[in-house]
C-alpha cells in the first residue's frame, strides 16, 4: 500500500470533551490509574460517551501480541496476567457509576487460552459487583478456538462484538495475523450458539473500493450479525497505515441504506467518527 497524502475534510471534526459527567469520569480514571481504550486508542468520541455514562475498559494489559497497521495500542511482549484484574475492573465500573460498560482487550496469543478465562471472569465480576451495569464485550478472535469463545457465551454479556475491521483484500495488510473468514466464522458461531446480540465494525479509507464495502456488508449480514458500525479510519501516528481516502458523508449514508435494505440488522451506525463503542448503550435493546 503506497503512502498517500490527503487533506482532512471539514466533516472530520471532534468536539472537545466537556460536561460534569466527563470531568468526573476523567478525574476517577486519573486518580485510580484506570486503563481505558478511550484514551489508549485516542477515540474521537470520548467526551460524548463519557458524558452519557459509557466507557470502554481494556483488559489483559496494554501491550498486544499482534501488530495491526491501523491500531494505536502498543505491540510487543505483554506483562504477566493479573488474576485480580476482573475484580479491579468491576470495582472501577461501580466506582465510576458506569451505566453501560464496553470491555475490550489486547490480543494475547501468548496465552494458551488466548485470555478467554480472564475475559469470562471479568464479565462475571461486573455482574456481581455492579449488577445494574449492562455490558458489551469487544473480543479478539481467540484464533477461532470454540472452547475459548464458549467461555464468553457462557458468561453471557448483553452484547458480544468482534470487529472485521476491513474488506477481504486488505485484511492481510491491515490486520496482519488475523483472517477475514475466521472473523466471520467467530461471528457466525456465536449467533448459532444462541448469543442474543452480536456486533461488528469496519473502518473505511484504507484503499477499499465501494464494491468491496458492499460485499463486506453482505458477508456480515449473512453471518447473522445484529449490529454494524462503519466509520472513517484515522491514522494514529506516522508509523501507521496512511489514510488513502476520506469517505464522504453521502457515501456513508449509501452504505447505511444498503445495510438497512438487506434486513436483519437491528442497528446500523455509519458516519465518519463512528467507532466500535459509539452509541454502544443503544445496541443492547
Amino acid at each position: 500500500m503506497e503512502t498517500a497524502t490527503v487533506s482532512k475534510p471539514k466533516w472530520i471534526r471532534v468536539k472537545l470533551p466537556t460536561g460534569k459527567n466527563y470531568k468526573e469520569l476523567r478525574n476517577l480514571v486519573d486518580k485510580y490509574n484506570l486503563n481505558t481504550i478511550c484514551q489508549s486508542g485516542s477515540c474521537p468520541n470520548m467526551g460524548e460517551c463519557w458524558g452519557e455514562g459509557t466507557a470502554t475498559f481494556m483488559i489483559l494489559g496494554n501491550v498486544c501480541t499482534r501488530s495491526c497497521g491501523f491500531c494505536g495500542v502498543k505491540t510487543g511482549r505483554p506483562s504477566e496476567v493479573d488474576w485480580e484484574e476482573p475484580e479491579k475492573v468491576a470495582r472501577s465500573i461501580k466506582l465510576m457509576k458506569i451505566k453501560h460498560a464496553v470491555l475490550t482487550s489486547v490480543d494475547r496469543d501468548d496465552l494458551k487460552d488466548m485470555g478467554s478465562i480472564i475475559w469470562a471472569e471479568t464479565v462475571k465480576a461486573v455482574r456481581r459487583i455492579s449488577p445494574n451495569t449492562t455490558m458489551e464485550t469487544l473480543i479478539p478472535d481467540f484464533q477461532g478456538v470454540h472452547k475459548n469463545i464458549d467461555r464468553m457465551l457462557e458468561a453471557a454479556p448483553e452484547v458480544i462484538s468482534h470487529n472485521l475491521e476491513t474488506v477481504r483484500r486488505l485484511t492481510r495488510e491491515v490486520r496482519i495475523q488475523a483472517k477475514y473468514d475466521r472473523s466471520l466464522d467467530v461471528l457466525r458461531y456465536m449467533k448459532e450458539q444462541g448469543q442474543r446480540r452480536t456486533k461488528t465494525g469496519i473502518m473505511l479509507g484504507l484503499g477499499e473500493t465501494p464494491d468491496e464495502v458492499f460485499e463486506t456488508i453482505k458477508d456480515i449480514h449473512d453471518a447473522n450479525v445484529d449490529v454494524l458500525t462503519i466509520g472513517q479510519y484515522l491514522q494514529p501516528t506516522k508509523k501507521h497505515l496512511p489514510v488513502r481516502e476520506y469517505i464522504t458523508l453521502e457515501r456513508f449514508k449509501e452504505y447505511e441504506d444498503f445495510a438497512r435494505g438487506l434486513g436483519g440488522f437491528r442497528h446500523v451506525e455509519s458516519s465518519p467518527l463512528v467507532r466500535s463503542s459509539y452509541h454502544a448503550e443503544k445496541h443492547v435493546v
